[in-house]
């Protein structure tokens, strides 16, 4: 078979997480390699019953199409939470339902880049970020980061010198891959300086609820004066990922642009699973199945870093998240993530390595671990198992 592909495609692979996935299918692995959420706590009863609900109800209408911008008793409630949480405050008007926060990532990129603008971003940065912007063959810009978040003396010099930025991306409440969460301090100095450079910014935020402890911090939108924070917001990592919810929010000229992009990609997303998460929320007490994610989740860290405290060698560091799901591993200069992960295989133990999340690469000694998909024990074991396989291929 003959064919000819975009040039795009060049540039495209397949997501390194995903592949390890598959190998981690098998039962005996310990797997701290995806970013899954708990199953056990998945609402299935209330859901049997709400799905009952909707299709006796309004079934000709879950199940026919829909408007492009989303359910809009939804939409309100996501406005409602966001601001309340968030102290994002907007309407029903500035928000799009999308399959997934993923979704809006492409069409961010789709939007946005051209071939050959510039992304900034921090380092690292989400994988699955990297591959939907690189479908539309942009460069990266890596911005030097630390536990505060994106050091904007270094964003500032970037902006000063480098053409054909577009946009920026960051992820500041718990951040995958690091765990980490930028300062108030951070966020409102990004705020100016993109507002003096008008670079539009992305703020992805499918953690930002999962706080185990401290007060949940103001979100960039909050601050953004001039419209040019879009942010992104999934039910995926506070709900079930498979109901394929998310959202954006930006002002409403960026909303129409964001509708088109929609409509010649897939139309509309899911009705009847817009309306089974609002009908949920109107039945059932989703502040409360959210607490017991949160709880579970803060138990699961805390066993994973108690475990990575008494066990790893000298010289392995690692970040204490305050929420999320992922933590960051940084090794001794001279181990390579890549070989210590054919050991850890052999002994039923997986992780993703860390270079994947740099998107100009070169990082070959991190590594993330996701804790949320493993009960404690089985974490405590696996950290065992690394523990021994670092001694090993050092």
């Amino acid at each position: 078979m003959s064919m000819t592909f975009a040039s795009r495609m060049d540039s495209l692979r397949a997501s390194e997480i995903r592949e390890i996935l598959k190998i981690t299918q098998r039962e005996e692995v310990i797997s701290f390699a995806g970013g899954l959420p708990a199953p056990e706590l998945f609402p299935v009863e209330m859901l049997k019953e709400i799905s009952v609900q909707v299709l006796a109800e309004a079934g000709r209408s879950a199940l026919q199409y829909s408007t492009t911008e989303g359910y809009e008793p939804l939409r309100r409630k996501i406005a409602e939470r966001i601001g309340r949480k968030f102290q994002t405050k907007v309407d029903a008007q500035r928000i799009l339902i999308t399959c997934g926060s993923q979704q809006a990532l492409d069409f961010s990129g789709k939007l946005f880049l051209d071939a050959g603008d510039v992304v900034l971003c921090e380092s690292p940065t989400y994988l699955a970020a990297i591959s939907a912007f690189r479908a539309y063959q942009p460069q990266f810009v890596e911005v030097p980061t630390d536990d505060d978040g994106m050091i904007i003396e270094a964003l500032e010099k970037i902006l000063a010198t480098t053409d054909r930025v577009k946009l920026v991306y960051v992820i500041p409440d718990f951040q995958n891959p690091t765990g980490r969460t930028w300062s108030l301090t951070r966020r409102r100095q990004l705020m100016e300086t993109v507002t003096r450079y008008g670079i539009p910014v992305i703020e992805d935020n499918p953690y930002g609820e999962l706080r185990f402890e401290g007060e949940i911090l103001p979100s960039l939108k909050s601050m953004d004066t001039a419209g040019l924070v879009i942010g992104t917001g999934t039910f995926s990592k506070t709900f079930c990922p498979g109901m394929r919810i998310g959202w954006l929010v930006a002002e409403p000229e960026v909303i129409e642009k964001f509708v088109l992009i929609k409509q010649g990609a897939d139309l509309c997303t899911s009705l009847r699973s817009q309306m089974e998460i609002n009908l949920f929320m109107e039945r059932f007490d989703f502040e409360a199945n959210l607490q017991q994610l949160t709880d579970l989740y803060r138990k699961r860290r805390n066993a994973m870093l108690e475990a990575l405290d008494e066990m790893m060698p000298a010289g392995v560091k690692f970040t204490r998240p305050q929420g999320g799901l992922f933590l960051w591993v940084e090794l001794p200069p001279q181990l390579r993530a890549v070989e210590l992960l054919q050991e850890c295989l052999k002994r039923d133990v997986a992780f993703v390595p860390g270079d994947a999340f740099f998107p100009n690469g070169g990082v070959k000694n991190t590594l993330r671990l996701n804790y949320s998909n493993m009960p404690e024990e089985r974490i405590r074991e696996g950290i065992r198992r690394l523990a021994a396989a670092i001694k090993t291929v050092g």
